[in-house]
């Protein structure tokens, strides 16, 4: 195993990648999403627009089995900034940690803390002074809620992540058991760097 900090040319090449282990993750509880390689590809433009855009890969020999991406805020999508309009932080100020995606068989591996390591490193060599996600909100009793689910909350306190209160985004995309898009309210979290 082992995990690099990907930028320019190398994140470019793993994009493809990214995009088969998102739409593989983000299919299980609370994502439940229902990808499409175009949706990806549209979407993964961010990644290859920005020059400070950074993904973190984690390899198992040549094949990439998680990714973290990240992006200065204000190089990310209109409804990912927004939500700050109301905060008075400075969106230059902030790197957004994207997705952070593992296969399941290498989890509890230290994996995601290297992923974070490693997005806050590239923030702070960017002069950004806090690092930010978004975590899908479902109800406790949505029906696809798996019995044994533990949410990733205690990990981000962990590393100092806090929500943001009121700071919430509302993206839009399938589910595995929709017909058609439907909307998500995604939370914020944040901390200093």
């Amino acid at each position: 195993m082992r995990v690099e900090t990907l930028t320019g040319d190398a994140l470019e090449a793993a994009l493809d990648d990214v995009a088969r282990l998102r739409i593989e993750v983000f299919r299980a509880f609370p994502y439940l999403y229902d990808g499409s390689v175009e949706y990806e590809r549209s979407y993964l433009q961010t990644y290859r627009d920005s020059d400070d855009a950074v993904v973190v890969g984690a390899f198992d020999g040549d094949r990439l089995v998680g990714a973290a991406t990240g992006t200065p805020m204000e190089h990310h999508a209109d409804d990912f900034r927004a939500p700050f309009a109301q905060t008075g932080l400075d969106l230059s100020a902030i790197f957004y940690c994207a997705e952070s995606v593992l296969l399941p068989e290498y989890r509890g591996r230290g994996i995601g803390h290297a992923f974070f390591d490693r997005r806050e490193e590239h923030a702070r060599r960017l002069g950004r002074s806090y690092a930010c996600f978004c975590s899908v909100q479902r109800p406790e009793d949505h029906p696809l809620r798996p019995a044994n689910y533990v949410p990733l909350n205690g990990f981000w306190r962990k590393r100092g992540y806090e929500p943001l209160p009121g700071v919430v985004a509302q993206f839009s995309w399938k589910d595995v058991d929709r017909e058609t898009e439907t909307e998500h309210p995604l939370q914020f979290w944040i901390r200093e760097i």
